[in-house]
Formats: C-alpha cells, structure tokens, sequence
C-alpha cells in the first residue's frame, strides 16, 4: 500500500499574539488559514477573546449568545460592558432559538447579526448546524484551509458532550476543535497519518488516544511516554488514556479514526 499523506495538526491558535497580523495578500491569501469560532451554551472558556479576535467568522450556537453577552464583559473587567459588547458581536446566530433569550437575540439582531431559526430541524443539533452554515459560507476562499474552534464544547451535560463528539465524525472532513477551559479534542482521520505539533506553554502534558467510532486492529505512535506499536484498543479493552507527551511532534497512524485529547494549561 502507499503511504498515507500526512495531515499536521497545531495549537497555535492559543499562543497570544504582540499584535494582530497583517491580512495576507495574493497567493499568501489563498494558501492561509482561516477561523471560525463557534459558542456554544456553556461557560466562556478564559481564552475566549483571543480566540474570537483571530477568527474571521463568529457564529454562536442559540443559547451561546446568552454566554457571550454576559461572560465577554466579565472576561475583560477593566473595559466598559457596553463597548464590549460591541466589539464581540456575533456575526451569526444559528439553532432552534428554545435558549437564546429574547432581549439578546433583539441586541445583537439591532447590531447587523444574521438570524438563522432553524427550529423546523429537530434531527440536528445546535453545533451541526452551526458548522452546516460555516461550511456553506466558509471565511476563506473555501474549506480547505478552514478550523472551526468551538468553544463550550465539553465539560457541560454528557449527552450534550457526546453529540458535539458526534460532529466531529459527521464532519470528518473539516477541521474542527473542541475546547474547553480544560482540554481540547479533535478528530484524527484514519485516511491520514498525523503530525501533531505540541505547544508547550499552552498544552499538555496529559493526553489520548480513543478510537469513538469503531474499534482499532492497529494503531501507532511516536513522542508519548506510552507509545503505540501496532496495538488494538476499543471499548471494553485498551484504550490510551492518560497517556503523556514527551516530544515536540507527535505522530499517529490507525485503522480507525480516533479521537486525539490533549489538556490546556491553565495561564493560557
């Protein structure tokens, strides 16, 4: 068999930076990365702002725009409420509009946001559908160089947990980061080896590996304490949990997508 081409993957999008880059032009555009945030109905994590600066389309998931208005401010208590909200006004809000109170939806909908009610779909969640409408207005020039971060995504109701899993798979084409104050995951597609860059003043050391979808025969690493050689892991059997990070670059190969974890330090 030929070799697997090789997807990288970094956190650098939660390294601060001195000031914000200057738009990239002519081919440099075409070959950038592009952002997106979503929020979802949970606690801002601390690196909200930032990350909402560096991405070029903000989309907040019905009841995320609650959290928005209210925790934007408190994240940037020597600023005045009302700038602030402002200056963090989602460029979308999607869902079925049951938690989105009505005050905030009018807010923001006076300051130009886009509403999608979409509450005719009950098959889809939240964070589907706000991936859905990122992917068919995608920031850049199209999807192959989109990362959509969501934020909220864990650590809330399991089942709420699991369904923002089940998008990664859904989406297995698309680049898209869960995060919490706490970890981030992402998925890692079986079509692909994968080069993971550690961030070290951002993340680990504790991280894993856990094949969601179906079982793994064979998966393998290099740059863990606990590397893989070939090895099974499914529910019920093995699985690398709590595994840790050793190197600067992290590479993984399966038969099975897998879910990579990685937890976030907490100056970030």
């Amino acid at each position: 068999m030929p070799p697997l081409p090789t997807m990288t993957h970094s956190s650098s999008f939660l390294l601060p930076s001195p000031s914000p880059p200057a738009p990239p032009t002519g081919a440099d555009a075409e070959n950038a990365v592009s952002y997106a945030v979503v929020v979802l109905n949970q606690r801002l994590p601390r690196f909200a702002p930032l990350l909402w600066t560096r991405a070029r389309l903000r989309v907040c998931a019905d009841g995320g725009a609650n959290r928005v208005f209210d925790g934007m401010p408190d994240l940037l208590p020597g600023e005045d409420p009302d700038e602030v909200r402002v200056r963090y006004k989602p460029d979308a809000i999607e869902g079925d509009m049951d938690s989105v109170r009505p005050e905030v939806k009018e807010y923001y909908s006076s300051l130009g946001t886009q509403i999608i009610d979409d509450s005719h779909d009950q098959d889809t969640t939240d964070l589907n559908k706000c991936i859905s409408f990122i992917t068919r207005n995608p920031p850049g020039p199209d999807n192959s160089n989109l990362f959509i971060l969501v934020l909220g995504a864990l650590g809330g109701r399991f089942d709420h947990e699991m369904g923002n899993i089940n998008v990664l798979h859904r989406f297995s084409n698309t680049r898209i980061i869960l995060l919490s104050d706490d970890s981030l995951i992402f998925l890692l597609p079986k079509t692909h080896s994968h080069e993971i860059h550690i961030e070290r003043s951002v993340e680990g050391p504790h991280c894993g590996l856990i094949p969601m979808g179906a079982p793994s025969s064979s998966s393998s690493t290099t740059g863990l304490r606990w590397n893989l050689d070939n090895t099974s892991m499914n529910f019920g059997g093995l699985l690398s949990t709590s595994n840790i990070v050793e190197e600067e670059i992290v590479t993984v190969t399966s038969d099975s997508d897998l879910i990579w974890t990685i937890s976030l330090r907490k100056h970030t």
